[in-house]
This record gives C-alpha cells, sequence and structure tokens, in this order.
C-alpha cells in the first residue's frame, strides 16, 4: 500500500522521473534509494523528501505551528492508523471527527501532505463502513469526501460514496 501511496504522490507533485522503491521487514517499510547519498527509510521520511524535490514546501505547512501540525499528522498515520485493530477503528474515528469539527484540513486552511497520507490511510476504513456508520462522523465524513475529490489525490484508489441525499427527510411538515 505505502508504494501506491508514494507513487501517487509523486504523480500529485508532477514529478517526471519515477523512484524505484523497495520495502524491508515484515511491516514492509518502504525505502527510496537516494542518488545522493543513503537510502531513505521510511513512508514519511520519503514523502517530505518528495515535497522538497518538488519544490512545494507548503505542503509541509506554512508557519512553524502548522508544519508541527502536519508532521504530528503524519506520525499519527503511521503509529495509530497503519495497523490499527478493529477496536481501534471507533476511536480513531470518533477523535478525528472531534478534530475536525471546526476545520476544512487538519493543519488548518491549507491543503498539505497531512490531508493526503490520512486520507490514503483511512480510505480502506471508511470503504468499509456503512452509511449509517458514515453519519456518526459527519465531520470526517466530510472531510475525507472533499479530500477525495482534490484534483490528483485519488490516482490508486476507487471513490467513495461517503453520504446519502439528506434533502428529502421522508417526513411531510
Amino acid at each position: 500500500m505505502a508504494l501506491r501511496e508514494l507513487s501517487s504522490l509523486e504523480k500529485f507533485l508532477g514529478l517526471k522521473k519515477p523512484n524505484k522503491y523497495s520495502t524491508q521487514g515484515d511491516k514492509k517499510v518502504p525505502v527510496l534509494q537516494n542518488n545522493n547519498g543513503p537510502p531513505l527509510v521510511g513512508l514519511v521520511t520519503i514523502a517530505c523528501h518528495l515535497v522538497k524535490e518538488a519544490k512545494r514546501p507548503e505542503l509541509l505547512g506554512d508557519s512553524a505551528e502548522s508544519r508541527a501540525v502536519v508532521q504530528q499528522w503524519l506520525e499519527h498515520r503511521v503509529t495509530k492508523l497503519d495497523g490499527c485493530t478493529k477496536e481501534d477503528i471507533k476511536t480513531i474515528l470518533k477523535d478525528l471527527n472531534l478534530y475536525l469539527q471546526d476545520k476544512v484540513y487538519l493543519a488548518g486552511n491549507q491543503f498539505t501532505l497531512a490531508d493526503t497520507f490520512m486520507y490514503y490511510g483511512i480510505h480502506p476504513l471508511i470503504v468499509d463502513l456503512a452509511i449509517q456508520e458514515k453519519e456518526q462522523y459527519m465531520n470526517v465524513t466530510r472531510w475525507f469526501d472533499h479530500i477525495q475529490h482534490y484534483p490528483g489525490i485519488r490516482h490508486h484508489l476507487p471513490p467513495v460514496a461517503v453520504l446519502r441525499n439528506r434533502i428529502y427527510t421522508g417526513r411531510h411538515h
């Protein structure tokens, strides 16, 4: 999964020459053999390197605070979301739903790498939810739908229907 995410990120960033990746260990941690030095190891390390290579620093945050928030969400993705258990999913979605209550993006008012990789990480969880379950996490589904329609993000993932049409409630007034 991580290798496809990195490949999608390269396309989104408009990097012309695709990189060669491998994986290491049981958890299939991505590795990028860098021409200029030692290999880069780990999803977040490689993703941040690609953003810098593409000269798109705004994707890492535009202030010290937003850069810290982006790093926090990237770390959250690899430590909490990747490999989470069925029991963890509800807590993760509940916490994220609360966090997104007054936000459009994870790091404030600007799309960042955190949105990209949290979207990639949460996609399999959202796919498995019934419509009624998605409605319990309105802020997550709003954010998720917004990110999946962000230009160039959804390369390797199918679109997900997140909400029912709520125009007609079924009640007569």
